[in-house]
């Protein structure tokens, strides 16, 4: 009598030892994308990038049998001239998501606590559960912005990082500068704070008290225990490369290049950056656009009875509570992608003038109404 040999992923003796607490970690769900929708739920710039950085992407692709620079050393060399900083202050990613991840990974030991507001940017618990530490919580005070005090008060010995959003993702809001400053100085000075700021090219000063408007670089001046992270998805129009980058002490910034993948930043993204860093001025001219029609989307929403949180970033936050995923549905059933959080709200993002109308023709609606005022 014969017998067939026991297959191997049926025997539970032979079977890869993985990391048994990933089986309840939450995957990153990105913005949904569906044909022939208009997709206003992942913060992307409409228009594509400029001609010129079209060229410098097109001129790089000839050399991709090369390995790109390891360093990004002309970029971290145009950033700290643009910015008033040593190279050695500047540290380039694959996205400011993966200098966040480095961050933890460079602080944390299993055990550690990541704070952060919530709700914030989905990826913080997410960042710090794959390093081993415990993500902390710190609900938003009202009108959905950061409530400063009570993380401060949430700081305990176990904390080695602390995450501020500004302006925040997916509400919109931001501190000011003075509470920022407050803050800061009353941070321990051995836990490392991050100043998430890939939303900045939108703040403008006219909406912050005279000397208000936040920015990380300045108020990271003298303070070794602060790490500024910014993008060039957003402003910049390049989300499908991949880049972005963090600027802090030379010590943290050397520390955080020990847990940085080997080549992560490929060369056409670095290219784009460098081009992009050329033509700031052009680009930056575009967000001008965007505000412009984040105040139109903002007002229109808030005239029908919306709760519409002010916004300082590419988006608006519509805070529906339960009626948020019915909302996202019925939305996308109307051709626009937006994004939802069960139970909370849901993030618009603002596009140019005819996206952004699509979304109110549904937004305005009787049937979307209905689910704003329930």
């Amino acid at each position: 009598m014969t017998t067939s040999p026991q297959d191997p992923a049926s025997d539970q003796s032979t079977r890869v030892q993985l990391r048994p607490d990933l089986e309840t970690l939450p995957m990153y769900v990105p913005g949904k994308s569906w044909p022939g929708a208009l997709k206003l739920a992942s913060n992307e710039s409409t228009p594509g990038p400029l001609p010129s950085v079209v060229g410098a992407i097109a001129a790089a692709a000839q050399g991709v049998n090369r390995y790109p620079d390891n360093g990004s050393v002309a970029v971290r060399e145009a950033l700290a001239e643009r910015l008033g900083v040593t190279a050695e202050q500047v540290s380039v990613g694959c996205g400011s998501v993966s200098l966040c991840q480095q961050l933890v990974l460079a602080t944390c030991s299993p055990g550690d606590e990541v704070l952060f507001a919530w709700r914030s940017f989905e990826a913080y618990p997410l960042v710090a559960l794959v390093a081993g530490a415990n993500p902390v919580r710190v609900p938003l005070a009202p009108g959905h912005v950061h409530d400063l005090d009570a993380m401060l008060a949430a700081i305990t010995g176990r904390t080695r990082l602390v995450l501020v959003c500004n302006p925040n993702n997916p509400t919109g809001t931001a501190v000011g500068r003075g509470e920022l400053e407050r803050f800061l100085d009353a941070v321990p000075s051995n836990v490392l704070v991050v100043l998430d700021e890939a939303y900045i090219e939108y703040l403008r000063a006219e909406d912050f008290a005279d000397g208000d408007l936040p920015d990380g670089i300045a108020l990271g001046r003298g303070r070794a225990n602060v790490v500024v992270l910014r993008t060039f998805s957003k402003a910049y129009g390049l989300a499908g490369l991949r880049i972005g980058y963090a600027v802090g002490s030379p010590e943290v910034i050397a520390t955080v290049s020990k847990v940085y993948i080997p080549f992560s930043v490929n060369s056409l993204a670095q290219a784009a950056a460098l081009a992009s860093l050329g033509a700031e001025a052009e680009l930056l001219e575009r967000t001008d656009v965007v505000v412009a029609e984040r105040e139109r989307v903002r007002a229109a929403l808030l005239a029908a009875g919306y709760e519409v949180p002010r916004t300082h970033a590419n988006f608006v936050w519509l805070h529906l509570g339960g009626n948020a995923a019915e909302f996202s549905t019925r939305c996308a059933e109307a051709g626009v992608l937006v994004r939802p959080f069960a139970g909370e709200g849901v993030r618009v993002t603002v596009g140019d003038a005819f996206e952004n109308d699509q979304f109110l023709d549904f937004a305005l609606s009787d049937a979307a109404l209905a689910l704003a005022r329930r």
